[in-house]
């Protein structure tokens, strides 16, 4: 009986941690870019996109995980720091056909309903553009991974939530980490390529995006248990979709992109749904 008790006890305590280090975590997450911004306030002199601030808000959030880890003594297998790649080829080569998959049958979608004008796209140099970002956007997705998929997402089932729960959670806390970017760092004439609206409406729709990517990216790293399959998927993301809408290579119909933006529309985000709950069938089984 004393032993039972003392392996409870031992539980709680647990629980009870991992709970104050998501607290914790989150609450810095929230001001990361917002101490980002105060930074570039005082250091004007700085290139524009790749500013102190900017650097703030995407380290600090990896810094302060990594700190609560050694602080809580936590193990870092659960983090997904290994590549666990022999075992799980099929799923690092899904990662990085998921977003051209689905960036095709939006382009194609938009064609035949006359809302994407495709003749703009000149795939030999569009395809420079593509392989030209992806090392810069795979050290930068190492950090982001890292973050929301191998320690948030890792501690939040360490707490038995529903599926459900640490989907809201993650996507939440993600898109809500982005808001200084939209609001300050990201320059205007490039939300305005995406989307023509106010920045409010941007975040919210962008949030509403990531709440339907986070399923995909958490039952990545749940299946394989590494963050590498993620940083990939990231990688492609940021290398395709963004180049493609941003830098001119598609047009969209004026008030079509709600609808069928590669980056945030309807259509896309639920298709990108689908393929998460697919991954997440295919866990399950």
């Amino acid at each position: 009986m004393n032993w039972f008790r003392t392996r409870l006890v031992q539980g709680e305590d647990k629980m009870n941690s991992g709970i104050r280090n998501i607290i914790v975590f989150v609450s810095i997450v929230i001001v990361s870019g917002w101490i980002g911004v105060l930074v570039d306030s005082l250091l004007t002199e700085q290139p524009k996109g790749d500013s102190l601030g900017m650097g703030i808000w995407l380290i600090l959030p990896m810094l302060t995980a990594f700190t609560l880890l050694l602080l809580s003594k936590a193990g870092w297998k659960e983090v997904g720091i290994k590549p666990n790649f022999i075992k799980n080829f099929k799923w690092y080569l899904i990662s990085v056909f998921i977003f051209p998959v689905v960036t095709g049958i939006t382009l194609i979608i938009g064609d035949i309903a006359k809302w994407i004008d495709l003749s703009e796209l000149n795939l030999k140099i569009f395809m420079g553009v593509f392989f030209s970002t992806l090392l810069v956007g795979f050290i930068k997705n190492i950090f982001e991974e890292t973050v929301w998929r191998g320690f948030l997402t890792s501690q939040l089932v360490k707490l038995n939530l529903t599926d459900w729960k640490i989907y809201l959670i993650v996507g939440l806390v993600w898109g809500i980490w982005h808001v200084p970017y939209y609001m300050v760092f990201l320059p205007e004439t490039d939300m305005l390529m995406v989307m023509p609206v106010s920045r409010f409406i941007f975040i919210v729709v962008a949030i509403l995006t990531m709440l339907c990517w986070s399923i995909m990216y958490i039952e990545l790293f749940r299946i394989t248990k590494s963050i590498w399959p993620c940083v990939l998927l990231h990688t492609v993301e940021d290398s395709l979709i963004n180049p493609l809408v941003i830098s001119g290579f598609i047009s969209i119909s004026p008030g079509k992109e709600i609808l069928i933006s590669p980056i945030s529309g309807v259509i896309t985000s639920l298709l990108y749904l689908g393929v998460g709950l697919i991954l997440r069938a295919s866990r399950l089984r």
